[in-house]
């Protein structure tokens, strides 16, 4: 039995346990949808964030801060597999190189499609801008919903949680920090 066909029939498995009946016409492609839905909500744990932020790093004189707000994104607790959803707002200060747009929403993606927490999920993108781009400093704060909070367990719908992680100017210069949760706190729980 390979990998595919064992996952497929463990979700079987499940859908029995739950009292559904995994032969019923609506359910029979259910194991396979589900492996490949967790394969790409999953996908993270295989992409590397040095090589999304090396391909596209430029020479810059620029020296002020850069923000990108309002980045969507969607993660999965590790503890219940619940859906995590939130908007991130990344701020950094270049030192002689900024990286292209596009990349800071991908190394996003890279740490929330993999189980995560929430303060776990913005101090890892902190850390990676920080090493790979290795800027004068970084921020990050996100902004999400929690599944398991409004799903299950106490269910307050529409609560939000907020975390930050700060690096460099962000973390010594009140200055630099108040700059950027001037910027970013308009998008704060909208």
């Amino acid at each position: 039995m390979d990998k595919n066909e064992e996952f497929e029939n463990s979700i079987k498995k499940i859908l029995e346990h739950v009292g559904e009946d995994p032969s019923r016409e609506g359910l029979l492609d259910t194991p396979s949808r589900v492996r490949k839905s967790l394969e790409f909500l999953c996908s993270g744990y295989k992409e590397d964030p040095k090589e999304i932020l090396q391909k596209a790093l430029f020479t810059s004189t620029n020296d002020e801060m850069v923000v990108v707000k309002d980045i969507e994104f969607y993660s999965q607790c590790e503890h219940h597999m619940l859906p995590i959803i939130g908007k991130a707002h990344v701020a950094y200060i270049p030192n002689g190189k900024v990286v292209g747009l596009s990349k800071i929403p991908r190394v996003i993606d890279v740490f929330a499609r993999r189980l995560q927490i929430q303060e776990q999920l913005t101090e890892q993108i902190c850390d990676a801008l920080n090493e790979h781009l290795q800027p004068k400093g970084v921020a990050v704060m996100i902004d999400a919903r929690h599944m398991c909070m409004e799903m299950r367990g106490v269910q307050k719908i529409r609560s939000t949680t907020v975390t930050s992680a700060l690096r460099g100017l962000f973390k010594s210069n009140k200055k630099t920090k108040d700059e950027f949760l001037s910027i970013v706190s308009s998008s704060l729980t909208k």
